[in-house]
């Protein structure tokens, strides 16, 4: 373990240590079990989540003074900053964060602290790393208690295994201590980039009172499989020239959020999404729905494509037993119900929105980033920059909002203001479940019910894309939870008969959207700061999931 003594000699020949393991406070990861799976069938995993850096507790190395309190940096220099300690941090107690078996549950307001990122981990000293090209995500969400102005947001970024302790041998902490953050908004919120304190011109945020913006952001692609509350949804994809990590340096080469100019050098930070009721369909999602967010869901993304080809992203979704295939577009000039490069190209040039999403490689660099290792994150959120506008009203709110593209949910332009949210829905939560990942078809089972774009016959469910490509899509039970199965184990043959619903091919066309704003954090040891997204987005102005508050003391 680092201590003061090594950091001090070190320092004295000029190596400089970064976000260093803090050991005031004892942390025990909660335990998430998950599933791989094959066409031989799913085995558990047994997982755990870390939360992000940016909601510690940042203290000197050999002490407990505070390197980082509300907007502000205590340490001196970036040098001095970089030495300070990440510690450990408690799930429950400060952050609202419990899980049990294959579930994990993330509240909104916990004390002092608002909302919460976490990843999940392969080990102690590695993210759980997805390859998502030619493969089929699946998990169950319950968003019923997410009101207008709140996002629980499911993505993958293209961060480091290691949260970038190869990379910046300064960065003593690493995935650990959920180091390493970066989407395509190139977040300058994060207290450290590239193994640096982010001290350097460091403003404090007019929008938070626990942010800040440094000089430093860092950049990765993200594909957003999932941004909801019970009003709305949308799923997004974001390319970056580059799709691994990589630091930024101030407004013109950054970019996103954090920045005067909203288009960088590095990344898409609008991205290509699909939102029912932004496409024309308000019947779609909702309470009392044909997805009822009353209910449970069953979230199936299957990514279409081989190498470092992506074709299409298909959604579709489980419900009371039934198939439902997303919604197709009815917005004119715009067709499918899956994300392909056409809709993706269409509807930038029917809403009057900048193609950023070509600009920065379109298709062909989703399809390095889907076929590079990338991290699951999980996040509760509040847009404390554009009220969740961009995914659950109208958006931008001055202009008419029966344009296309407008409108993306039934909540009031006035809704989602930071006060009435965290005043209002303070024991609102999310739950996560139920996570598979494997092979297309394989993650749940659909015995008796074949799903194509026009008809249903047979012994299996088959989906048909607009590739002319056909993938057995498994249906089956919508609710196969085992919550404590041991690891490696196979679980048991989920049940059939699930009836298909066909409103169109269940993939035909279809984009997302993200979130990670910079909600608040901790009163107590665990605090800080996280990535707000989209403040000035053009296409969908949000602003990346959740803020912690700064630094206080230790858990107090």
């Amino acid at each position: 373990m680092v201590n003061a003594r090594l950091i001090a000699l070190l320092s004295s020949v000029g190596v400089v240590l970064a976000q260093v393991l803090g050991t005031q406070k004892a942390e025990t990861r909660p335990v998430l079990m998950w599933s791989k799976c094959s066409k031989a069938g799913c085995e558990k995993q047994k997982g755990e989540v870390v939360i992000d850096s940016n909601w510690r507790w940042l203290h000197t190395p050999d002490g407990s003074k505070n390197c980082y309190t509300g907007q502000k940096w205590d340490c001196t220099d970036e040098e001095s900053c970089t030495g300070c300690a990440l510690d450990g941090a408690d799930y429950q107690g400060t952050y609202g964060v419990t899980a049990t078996g294959d579930a994990i549950t993330l509240s909104f307001v916990t004390g002092n602290n608002y909302g919460s990122r976490l990843y999940l981990m392969h080990d102690n000293a590695t993210y759980e790393m997805f390859t998502l090209l030619g493969k089929e995500f699946a998990f169950d969400v319950d968003v019923s208690e997410l009101e207008c102005g709140l996002n629980g947001a499911l993505y993958f970024v293209n961060m480091d295994a290691d949260g970038g302790m190869k990379r910046f041998p300064s960065n003593q902490a690493g995935a650990a201590r959920g180091t390493g953050y970066c989407d395509s908004q190139c977040p300058r919120d994060p207290k450290f980039v590239g193994g640096k304190a982010n001290s350097a011109d460091w403003v404090p945020s007019k929008y938070d009172a626990n942010s800040g913006v440094g000089g430093m952001g860092g950049c990765c692609a993200e594909m957003d499989i999932w941004e909801a509350n019970k009003m709305a949804s949308a799923f997004t994809l974001h390319p970056c020239k580059t799709p691994t990590y990589e630091v930024c340096k101030g407004d013109a080469d950054c970019g996103g959020t954090y920045s005067t100019e909203r288009y960088g050098k590095h990344c898409d930070p609008d991205g290509c999404d699909f939102n029912a009721y932004r496409m024309g369909d308000p019947s779609f999602y909702g309470p009392g729905k044909t997805i009822d967010t009353t209910k449970k869901i069953t979230v199936v993304t299957q990514f279409i494509g081989s190498g470092e080809t992506l074709q299409e992203i298909k959604r579709f979704y489980v419900q009371d037993g039934k198939v439902i295939p997303n919604s197709e577009s009815k917005v004119n000039g715009v067709k499918g119900n899956s994300l392909t490069p056409d809709l993706c190209k269409n509807s930038r040039t029917v809403f009057g929105d900048r193609d950023a999403t070509n600009e920065f490689g379109g298709f062909e660099a989703m399809g390095k980033s889907l076929a590079t290792p990338a991290v699951l994150a999980m996040s509760i959120w509040s847009d404390t920059i554009k009220s969740m506008l961009w995914l659950d009203s109208s958006y931008p709110a001055d202009k008419d909002a029966a344009s296309p593209g407008v409108t993306r949910g039934p909540c009031d332009v006035k809704s989602g203001q930071t006060a009435d949210v965290r005043g209002k829905y303070g024991s609102a939560k999310v739950t996560y479940s139920n996570i598979k990942f494997g092979d297309i078809g394989s993650t749940f089972d659909s015995s008796g019910t074949t799903i194509t774009s026009s008809t249903t016959t047979g012994n299996s469910s088959v989906v048909t894309s607009s590739i002319s490509t056909t993938t057995q899509v498994v249906s089956g039970d919508a609710g196969d939870r085992d919550k404590a199965m041991p690891m490696s184990s196979t679980s048991p043959s989920p049940s059939s008969g699930l009836t298909p619903v066909v409103a169109g091919d269940v993939g035909d066309s279809m984009p997302s959207a993200k979130a990670s704003a910079a909600e608040g954090s901790s009163s107590g040891g665990d605090a800080s700061t996280s990535s707000i997204k989209k403040c000035k987005a053009k296409h969908s102005g949000k602003t990346k999931r959740a803020v912690p508050r700064a630094g206080l003391d230790a858990d107090a």
